[in-house]
């Protein structure tokens, strides 16, 4: 995981309620043994439509998606944030989040970015109109500044995901800090200690 210190791209509207990590990566897709290649089917069921919001050539390459309140609900499955990552969404702006996904979108480099009803409303009407509005998000200062749309306002993220997107550190790097402790211990285990296979 690369360390995020700023977002700054452009926004895709996903005028939704109670998105669910099913409808984000369907279970058809959970049969793959790596963690990349979920891109392809985020929001896989919904991309048939070809009226769906990430088929509209005007959003593509788009990194920030704006969503309704309740996002990320239902199951607790990685692979969910795992597709948006893959697809390039690195922050996702919304009245609200499931917890277990907004805890997965920090520790794979998501930004999750709680903000009014009325700031997300007006964020969806601006880059419904005007697709090349920047939007700048910045864990450092925990800011959201989009002057096209009239915000500058402020998001809460706990001390320690916002320490884990500044460094750079998903769950293996973390463990990796501790990696002179961990071989300090493991040198001093009995042969006998020691299970193999």
């Amino acid at each position: 995981m690369e360390p995020i210190r700023t977002v700054v791209g452009r926004g895709v509207p996903l005028d939704r309620s109670d998105v669910d990590t099913d409808q984000i990566i369907p279970a058809v897709w959970l049969k793959r043994i790596e963690r990349t290649g979920f891109g392809e089917g985020l929001f896989s069921a919904w991309r048939e439509d070809p009226d769906f919001v990430l088929n509209d050539p005007r959003y593509k390459g788009a990194n920030v998606l704006i969503a309704g309140p309740n996002f990320g609900c239902g199951s607790s499955r990685e692979h969910a944030p795992w597709a948006l990552e893959d697809y390039g969404f690195r922050a996702i702006i919304a009245p609200s989040f499931a917890d277990i996904f907004k805890n997965n979108c920090g520790k794979v480099g998501i930004i999750p970015v709680v903000q009014p009803p009325d700031v997300v409303h007006r964020l969806m009407t601006a880059v419904t109109e005007d697709p090349s509005i920047e939007i700048t998000i910045s864990v450092e200062h925990r800011s959201v500044v989009v002057p096209a749309a009239d915000v500058e306002g402020s998001f809460e993220i706990d001390d320690f995901t916002r320490y884990r997107l500044l460094n750079g550190l998903d769950d293996i790097g973390i463990t990796l800090q501790h990696e002179a402790d961990i071989s300090a211990f493991e040198a001093k285990r009995p042969s006998y200690a020691v299970t193999i296979g």
